[in-house]
């Protein structure tokens, strides 16, 4: 069974976008899969919020997602991972270099497709791919779609949670249409919940109005352990395994799995009767 890649996006900034890619990503690693996290954003808080230093201050450091970008010849996954204090989770790691790399992949061929030779290997050594995207719909974002085959959007539960969205949507058709026919949505996580407030009880209504079965039904809650975790270079569930941050992040993995379990299985069914 190849590995599912997911591209974790919304080009709304402080949706937690990070916060889901990690915390999800280490929920699942300690259900005991084997789960790779690429960092594509130039802010680089995945690879800080995993506690990794950045490339420049350690000599020996694996090569990052920029050095995969931009070279051309055929990258060698392991060159790239690096280990967490997660058992089962690796990263590819991003530095300050990738903030310059949509003005280096403008002037590169296949510029949309620079990351899918990464992960090519990476699909028969991971049961899951995800990709923490930066809050921009460009070439970086661009090459996660094309890499990945199913799109998770973080939304907060807040005023302007649907804004922008039906451009998101309007690119992954474009994506779709274009690159990628494959790609489809994971799932819409609502995100930096207080539904004891009238506001957050309409805005998650109206998600689910808009999305219907495609929103889990695990609402991530405002916690500020979720907050404090990345400054310790931990995912909340090493760094208080018992707040309510760390306890929806568990209960979200086990309805990933369950969802994408069936999704497999489906698939698999139809492609039998075909």
């Amino acid at each position: 069974m190849q590995a599912r890649v997911l591209a974790v996006a919304n080009q709304k900034g402080g949706v937690g976008k990070t916060t889901t890619t990690v915390n999800l990503a280490a929920a699942l690693a300690l259900a005991d899969q084997t789960v790779l996290v690429v960092d594509l954003d130039p802010q680089a808080n995945l690879t800080s919020g995993l506690g990794q230093k950045p490339a420049g201050e350690d000599a020996s450091a694996p090569l990052t997602v920029f050095d995969a970008l931009t070279n051309d010849n055929v990258p060698v996954l392991d060159d790239y991972l690096s280990p967490t204090s997660v058992p089962g989770l690796s990263l590819v790691a991003a530095d300050g270099s990738l903030a310059g790399a949509e003005l280096v992949l403008a002037g590169l061929e296949r510029r949309e497709r620079r990351l899918r030779p990464l992960l090519h290997e990476a699909r028969r050594r991971f049961d899951y791919v995800l990709i923490d995207t930066p809050p921009s719909l460009g070439l970086l974002t661009v090459n996660a779609l094309i890499a990945a085959e199913a799109v998770l959007i973080p939304m907060t539960c807040e005023y302007y949670a649907l804004e922008g969205l039906a451009t998101l949507m309007a690119t992954l058709r474009r994506v779709q249409a274009t690159f990628n026919p494959r790609l489809g949505v994971a799932g819409v996580v609502l995100t930096m919940a207080d539904l004891r407030t009238n506001l957050g009880q309409q805005v998650a209504a109206d998600v689910r109005n808009v999305f219907g079965g495609a929103v889990f039904e695990t609402i991530i809650p405002r916690n500020v352990r979720l907050a404090e975790a990345p400054s310790h270079g931990l995912p909340v569930i090493l760094y208080d395994v018992r707040s309510r941050g760390a306890e929806a992040y568990q209960t979200l993995a086990m309805e990933f799995l369950t969802r994408t379990r069936g999704a497999a299985a489906a698939a698999e069914g139809m492609t039998q009767r075909g």
